[in-house]
């Protein structure tokens, strides 16, 4: 990025995943479908020069595997994951708070988790700016100005991503 005060947040819903029938909803892991989206978001993120300086990931399984089918487009960059399970739970308004912790030499920050929470932050991040946020979606979104004082409407959507129109 030429302007150091430029950041961009990648927003994230996880993949597809399957059911666990009695199983606990935090091991869920990705379908077939899923780890296909998944490889196909990194794609696109890596094809566009979406590579995230820092990640935060839902200590859920199916984030943790989303996050590895995407990261596989990342390997020259060396970028690692923070797994948080406060994160499984996250609210938007928890999630902003997260975000707003960031350290200001990530100027991208990509966050993978869970609806509602995921749409819920990129909507009121952009007034609006999206209409859907199904499985595998990727909001990029742009601000200025040091992490801390991120705040609703302060973003712009800059791109968009949905593994299926």
């Amino acid at each position: 990025m030429t302007d150091p005060q430029t950041r961009r947040l990648i927003v994230m819903r996880h993949a597809k995943a399957g059911d666990l029938p009695g199983g606990p909803d935090l091991e869920r892991a990705l379908s077939p479908r899923g780890l296909a989206d998944a490889t196909r978001a990194g794609q696109w993120l890596a094809g566009q020069g979406y590579v995230p300086d820092a990640v935060i990931v839902s200590s859920a399984r199916r984030t943790r595997q989303t996050w590895r089918q995407v990261s596989a487009e990342f390997t020259d960059y060396g970028v690692r994951a923070h797994e948080d399970e406060a994160l499984y739970e996250a609210t938007a308004g928890d999630l902003l708070e997260f975000v707003r912790g960031t350290a200001d030499q990530a100027g991208t920050l990509m966050y993978i988790g869970h609806n509602p929470a995921a749409f819920s932050l990129a909507d009121v991040l952009t007034s609006g700016g999206l209409s859907r946020f199904p499985t595998s979606a990727i909001a990029v979104i742009g601000f200025s100005g040091p992490w801390s004082r991120l705040s609703p409407g302060n973003g712009t959507l800059i791109a968009s991503w949905t593994p299926r129109p």
